[in-house]
């Protein structure tokens, strides 16, 4: 085994998965798989049948589930799953959202596929458990920012208030570099570089 103080490489990301809770491990699997499509791959159960952990899968991607019960959630004060959100990439977002929606029936309430200004289309859905899922097809390389936003890429603005070609010097609609006068530092207007960085002396 290699000895970690003695490599000068970083480490190389393999890839990220989510880890979610349920109080009921077993009807989560079962949801996931039929209203979204998951594929399970693989459940561990207890005594009793019931799962206490799983992996299930999305395209390439792995989900990992565990069985809390019914006092995990209220010991620590909420009603359930807070301030997370599962994005699952997909080719055909309204034929992923048909799937859902007939899936869950009369009782949840799935809104439709909405285009967003930085080039998805997407819906969001609340699971069985009260995780919430955002299901995003990429529709467009081309951001169509609100007034004042800004794209911003290795430090570029790419698009939105500052970019190239935004004004007719390259700056915002005052000249200023964003919108209603904001400063962007002490680089050129309009321009990410050298904003925030002092003046020579």
């Amino acid at each position: 085994m290699s000895d970690p103080a003695m490599s000068n490489e970083d480490p190389r990301y393999l890839g990220i998965a989510p880890y979610l809770y349920y109080t009921d491990a077993t009807e989560a699997v079962e949801w996931l798989t039929r209203v979204f499509g998951f594929t399970e791959k693989v459940r561990y159960v207890d005594a009793a049948g019931e799962v206490f952990q799983a992996t299930l899968s999305a395209g390439g991607s792995d989900i990992h589930l565990a069985g809390v019960g019914d006092e995990y959630w209220p010991a620590k004060g909420v009603d359930g799953p807070v301030g997370q959100l599962n994005v699952v990439y997909v080719d055909d977002v309204d034929a992923q959202f048909e799937r859902v929606d007939e899936a869950v029936g009369d009782g949840v309430e799935v809104s439709r596929p909405q285009d967003q200004p930085y080039g998805a289309r997407l819906f969001t859905v609340q699971d069985v458990g009260g995780n919430s899922w955002t299901f995003w097809q990429h529709i467009s390389d081309t951001a169509d920012l609100p007034a004042g936003w800004r794209e911003i890429r290795n430090g570029e603005v790419v698009s939105g208030s500052g970019a190239e070609g935004s004004g007719a010097d390259g700056s915002g609609a005052d000249g200023s570099g964003a919108e209603g006068g904001e400063d962007v530092g002490d680089g050129e207007p309009g321009n990410a570089e050298g904003a925030g960085e002092p003046a020579a002396g």
